[in-house]
């Protein structure tokens, strides 16, 4: 057997179905010295049993931009490897047996032609058509993509692996990676043993495509990627006469997914209470084995099966098949550059649609790995969007006892997780659930979202509808908009930038101008070297040499990150201060008269005007109060150590009293921000989006030179844009939006909804999406008609390219 080379310019560790699509892509880029080690056999951890399902469409646009290529690779792959790969284009059906799930289906169907995915809504009878052995008494809609299929799964990962190998890779399997050597941020080699050979390599790069072994391959060098393996059914029925090629077919109201192989059917389950596995570790000689059945525990997916597809009650079980598939956090995969180490990559976490996953996963990640910055917006996926807390086994444990069937669960908008809660809890937490908040969570943190009233249970109801909080909301943003409201933003991140070249450092890594006075604040972006946002930050100047940079909260660790790796010779210190504060927001008309009932310092604007900070006396502490808002009205954030921030609490709800202060939750700010046309990093900014087309060239100061994306802007300001930010608002004001409904233009599609939310004040949901407008005035295209599609319905919508609430910001600066 061949032993490992003494160096490569990436060694991959892990020969599962992503390990073998990172070497093959890469290989298709032209790298030499690319070597997989894999610990057994290829494809002995999971993919071999994975049920092989290969669909197109998933959440957001390129998630399903990668889902579509992995099927176009695998349709390919057995001309150019000899590999046969069962890759079937059979199609695909999901069937609905309730209203709720309908409109989710439906939903999803627009969303797919947004994305270009063909489907079709069918009917019951139509479902009966294509599948006569379905019971369809109570099926209440469908949907059919017919360029889906199934393959062999293993096969497919020996294709890419033979495909890697004409390209130059070095395949090895029985070499365990023993140990990971690193020098500060760097990767150095890893340690091996084949047998009772041992040796090193020394690596330029390392992946870890470990599947369920990621999380341990990670902790050997100090990576961070919370994962769980969980125990995963299916049965396979005897022979079935007559039986042939059918689409796979999904009813995830009974937690089942259905597919034809060889004459048979496999029925496989996506439970609502998972059983994790390994706690204490995976066996050192797991090889291509399976868990313990428990009928028990599968066998209410089954008597629904029976009930739903009668002919298997007649069918005898050929195989009843239990094995480990990874699971993590969010039910989304990892993939990328670790925040850990300038050169570690990840691809692992699969969560069951590892094969459909895989060869637009590896794809991605090679590209990333060649340019060295994301190829489009990976966010769904990157791996930094994991907390360091998420590595904690228990906290996996609790998980990932729902996020297996949460994969086939309703997909209701804003449905929280309800395991694994109350880790992260902000100074106000107590206070806040004694008023009737009801939480959310965001990145582990337990978030006020709306206040329940009048003995209202606090809890979510949800639906695709209307949910119970509808009402609750609309007084929050009428509070916030006639009066004064109060919720608490400590959740976002503060990363503290000190140093004697602080002021340098910022006007590099950000658009904007920092060498301004103490106490102001920057809006501002990090861009790229495309001119794409890659944070969107609001920055404070709180001495001569300390910056306060907050961040949305999901991407504290990312935003961190992307100023450490360009922080270069620059004398600086980048320090998480999340916790040390607590924030409440004082939003309204009447946030200047609370304020100054509960401190002697002057918040005129002549003193503290919109864009700056000050230090005040706030009751019998201390605070620091930003004048800034996400909301569009006059108001402030009130910053405040940890120990005094329960007495700023009570101290401004108290004297709030007389005005009728309200407690607001993250839900309002989001409809507000949305009237006031605000931007949401990761759906409405992404890395693929460049500053100018999302309407934040005023954020960019590029009479300032040399930081990073300045060059990209200038060239746009050159070649004028391709797309431009809109903002939507729906004339009849009962349909709901979320986010990636189809945008309409003149009849045809031409793009979706970044995000979308109900505008309380205005009377409509409203959205914002990007519109082509390439060679066109702004005028010509606020010209046109525009409709959004809402679950196969067309509304027609007013647009506008300025804030359709306060355009002039007047309500903002009001003196």
């Amino acid at each position: 057997m061949a032993l490992p080379p003494s160096h490569a310019r990436v060694v991959i560790i892990g020969g599962g179905v992503i390990g073998c699509s990172v070497a093959y892509h890469l290989t298709k880029q032209g790298w030499k010295d690319v070597v997989l080690l894999e610990r057994k056999q290829l494809t002995s951890g999971t993919t071999w049993h994975a049920a092989g399902l290969i669909a197109q469409l998933r959440a957001t646009a390129n998630m399903t931009k990668l889902a579509k290529y992995s099927q176009e690779l695998y349709g390919n792959l057995e001309a150019e490897t000899g590999v046969a790969t069962g890759f079937k284009r059979c199609g695909s059906i999901t069937v609905a047996l309730t209203e709720e799930r309908r409109e989710e289906i439906y939903r999803q169907a627009a969303m797919a032609r947004a994305f270009g995915v063909d489907v079709e809504e069918i009917s019951a009878q139509e479902v009966k058509a294509r599948y006569e052995h379905l019971n369809i008494k109570d099926v209440t809609g469908a949907v059919y993509l017919d360029k889906d299929g199934q393959g062999d799964p293993a096969n497919i990962a020996l294709a890419l692996a033979k495909g890697a190998r004409q390209g130059g890779a070095k395949v090895l399997e029985r070499t365990c990676v023993t140990g990971i050597t690193r020098a500060g941020r760097r990767v150095t080699g890893v340690d091996w043993a084949q047998g009772t050979e041992t040796g090193h390599i020394t690596a330029d790069m390392v992946v870890n495509c470990g599947g369920m072994w990621g999380h341990e391959v990670g902790r050997m060098v100090g990576v961070n990627v919370p994962l769980h393996a969980c125990e995963h059914f299916y049965i396979v029925t005897e022979a079935i006469a007559g039986l042939t090629q059918l689409p796979v077919l999904r009813v995830p109201d009974e937690c089942a997914y259905y597919k034809e192989d060889a004459g048979k059917m496999l029925l496989g389950a996506f439970e609502p209470n998972a059983k994790p596995w390994a706690m204490k570790g995976i066996p050192a000689e797991f090889e291509f084995d399976q868990l313990p059945e428990d009928f028990d525990h599968f066998e209410p997916i089954l008597e629904a099966a029976v009930e739903r597809m009668p002919m298997l009650a007649e069918a005898g079980i050929h195989t009843f098949f239990n094995g480990p598939e990874s699971f993590t956090p969010d039910d989304a995969y990892h993939l990328g550059l670790a925040p850990e180490i300038d050169n570690f990559w990840v691809a692992a976490g699969f969560n069951s649609i590892g094969i459909q996953s895989a060869g637009g996963a590896g794809m991605a990640l090679a590209q990333w790995m060649e340019a060295g910055e994301k190829p489009f917006d990976l966010g769904d996926v990157d791996i930094s969007r994991m907390q360091p807390f998420q590595g904690n086994k228990t906290y996996l444990f609790e998980r990932s006892k729902e996020t297996l069937g949460l994969l086939y669960a309703d997909h209701f908008p804003f449905r929280q997780k309800a395991t694994a809660r109350g880790v992260r809890r902000t100074p106000f937490h107590e206070h806040l659930i004694r008023h009737g908040a009801v939480m959310g969570e965001l990145a582990g943190w337990e978030r006020a979202n709306w206040f329940a009233v009048n003995n209202q249970k606090p809890e979510y109801e949800y639906t695709w509808k209307r949910q119970n909080f509808f009402a609750n909301v609309a007084e929050e943003v009428a509070a916030v908009r006639t009066n004064v409201g109060m919720y608490d933003m400590s959740s976002f991140g503060k990363i503290r930038v000190e140093g004697r070249d602080a002021v340098a450092f910022m006007n590099h890594v950000g658009g904007g101008q920092y060498d301004v006075p103490v106490g102001k604040i920057v809006y501002t972006q990090f861009l790229n070297h495309q001119g794409g946002i890659e944070a969107d930050v609001t920055v404070t100047r709180l001495s001569e040499t300390a910056f306060l940079v907050v961040t949305p909260a999901a991407t504290r660790l990312a935003d961190q990150t992307w100023m450490m790796r360009h922080r270069g010779d620059f004398n600086v210190v980048i320090t998480d201060v999340t916790a040390g504060e607590g924030v409440l927001a004082i939003m309204g008309p009447n946030a200047r008269k609370l304020l100054q009932q509960v401190s002697p310092a002057d918040f005129s604007n002549e003193v503290n005007p919109f864009g700056t900070a000050q230090e005040i006396e706030l009751g019998m502490g201390l605070a620091r109060v930003h004048r800034v808002t996400y909301v569009g009205e006059l108001g402030w954030e009130v910053y405040v150590s940890s120990d005094m921030a329960a007495h700023a609490f009570e101290v401004l709800h108290e004297a709030g009293q007389d005005l009728g202060v309200k407690l607001c939750g993250m839900h309002m700010m989001d409809c507000a921000r949305m009237e006031k046309g605000f931007r949401h990093f990761g759906h409405d900014i992404t890395c693929e989006d460049h500053v100018l087309e999302a309407g934040l060239g005023f954020a960019v100061k590029t009479d300032k030179p040399d930081f990073i994306g300045r060059d990209a802007v200038l060239r746009k300001k050159d070649t004028g844009l391709e797309s431009r930010l809109v903002q939507f608002r729906l004339k009849d004001p009962e349909p709901l939006l979320y986010h990636n409904e189809p945008v309409l233009r003149n009849g045809e599609i031409v793009g979706f909804l970044s995000s979308g939310a109900y505008g309380h004040h205005l009377g409509g949901a409203m959205g914002l999406g990007y519109v082509p407008c390439a060679g066109e005035t702004a005028a010509e295209v606020l010209a046109s008609d525009y409709e959004v599609d809402v679950a196969g319905v067309r509304v027609a919508a007013e647009v506008s390219l300025k804030p359709m609430y306060d355009p002039k910001s007047e309500r903002v600066k009001a003196g």
